[in-house]
């Protein structure tokens, strides 16, 4: 990683740089999450419904993909920012086991509770049972493509070469892309295989980024060393890994368990309910991915340069971060204001999911702009304070607002009303968000105030007790 690049740069052409790839890439990921959607909702609503419900068990994969590098990256970016190349490839190493673990387990919930996950959202609707299944058991089982490819991808990101993981990703959207209609109908000559054909396109272009990624590093990456005999559990490396990424898989994974509790809300109005929950989540992800790709080009930047105890940098960095991100945010807010029945026409919407979506979609997106300023200080709190602070918001927003306002006001046997839960639960997590993000910053300050600017023997994470430098 080049020195003048990370700590001298001006800051917005740095984070434009380091961002933009990854903007691009979310976008094209977003994309063809939408092109999954359509060419699904083309067979049935049933089917459509399906992938809907199919969404907290892969919500909950990205959660442990995202959440674990997450803390790859803030790890090897603070270690490469202190001069100490040992930990750095460590983390690397460590990390790509860490992938290796999580794919076990996911395949091992695939294989063995997939029809339970969809019986309990679905209750008698066979035919959307099915159809899950055959999904879900495809995604799961073959997650070694997601797993490999979020921490490939990551340590590419991690040393600057943010565009050589938008390239990896590029390929594997487009993979998707291609297979998509070509399993699911049967193009070619190929058997119609409907759901499963999706699935099966899905994890074909996740394993195909996954291994670019890996050929990317080896290739081009001299700022970490892949070594097959390195790859293995080193506890206390896991362990630094684990204590930024955890809050963030504990947050996605409470993601999870909304979506989960939205689905049995909603279902109990009407299945078309559902599927227009389903399809907002497809939606937004147009809006939302771009922040997330700005928010992963803002980490790297913030790590190094705490790290390299750059305070000033730090600062303008996160502020620049934010004001983009809500930036992008207004206009996905406005964009839902205006053309409601439009976008939902990607999924062959009925009347009634038409009538259904156009409301959902105004309401919900009122907080879009609210959302752009917790995800980034979510972020920041992770990756240089404390992610605790990350936890409690989300917790708060998810499960402790959300899903108990959403609750009550379904027994008003109004539709409409439930969809007010999620501007409510914004609105809240702005507050905490706010007040976390001032803590953090207060806290950061006064820990390199302290901190010698030269590292010893011995490097000091901000967490807890100092992890001694790797031989």
């Amino acid at each position: 990683m080049n020195d003048t690049f990370m700590k001298e740069k001006p800051v917005g052409p740095l984070l434009a740089s380091m961002a933009l790839p990854m903007v691009f890439s979310m976008l094209v990921n977003s994309l063809y999450n939408i092109v999954d959607s359509f060419f699904v909702a083309q067979i049935s609503e049933d089917a459509l419904n399906a992938v809907s419900l199919a969404f907290p068990l892969q919500n909950l994969m990205i959660a442990f993909g995202a959440g674990t590098a997450v803390g790859i990256n803030a790890l090897l970016s603070r270690s490469l920012g202190e001069k100490n190349q040992a930990m750095a490839d460590r983390a690397a190493n460590t990390g790509i086991f860490l992938a290796l673990c999580n794919f076990a387990l996911f395949a091992l919930i695939g294989i063995f509770f997939s029809r339970t996950f969809f019986e309990l959202q679905a209750g008698g609707e066979q035919v959307i049972i099915d159809y899950g299944v055959d999904y879900a058991s495809i995604c799961l089982g073959c997650s070694i493509g997601i797993f490999s490819q979020f921490c490939f991808e990551r340590l590419l990101q991690s040393t600057g070469r943010t565009f050589l993981a938008m390239c990896t990703q590029l390929t594997g959207a487009l993979i998707n892309i291609v297979l998509d209609p070509i399993l699911i109908f049967g193009w070619f000559g190929l058997p119609r295989m409907e759901v499963a054909g999706a699935a099966i396109a899905t994890v074909a272009g996740q394993i195909v980024a996954a291994a670019a990624a890996l050929v990317l590093n080896l290739k081009c990456n001299p700022d970490i060393h892949i070594l097959p005999r390195e790859i293995r559990w080193h506890g206390k490396v896991a362990a630094e890994i684990y204590r930024v990424g955890f809050p963030s898989i504990v947050m996605q994974s409470i993601g999870s368990a909304m979506v989960f509790g939205m689905n049995k809300i909603l279902f109990s109005f009407t299945k078309t309910a559902t599927a227009v929950f389903g399809a907002y989540f497809k939606l937004q992800s147009f809006v939302f991915m771009p922040v997330f790709g700005l928010n992963n080009g803002m980490v790297p930047i913030v790590s190094y340069n705490y790290g390299a105890a750059s305070l000033p940098r730090v600062k303008r960095t996160i502020k620049l971060t934010i004001c983009t991100a809500m930036a992008i945010m207004a206009v996905g807010c406005l964009i839902f204001q205006l053309f409601p029945q439009q976008l939902l026409m990607f999924f062959n919407a009925s009347e009634e999911m038409l009538s259904i979506g156009s409301v959902a979609l105004r309401i919900i997106s009122v907080s879009f702009v609210l959302a752009g300023f917790d995800i980034i200080a979510g972020s920041v709190c992770q990756a240089i304070g404390n992610p605790l602070y990350s936890l409690i918001t989300s917790v708060c927003r998810q499960l402790v607002v959300l899903l108990p306002v959403a609750w009550l006001l379904s027994h008003t046997g109004v539709l409409t009303l439930v969809w007010l839960a999620f501007p409510i639960s914004e609105l809240v997590s702005l507050v905490l968000s706010a007040i976390f993000l001032r803590r953090t910053m207060r806290a950061v300050a006064e820990r390199l105030r302290r901190r010698p600017l030269t590292p010893q023997t011995w490097v000091r994470f901000p967490y807890g007790s100092p992890v001694q430098n790797c031989p």
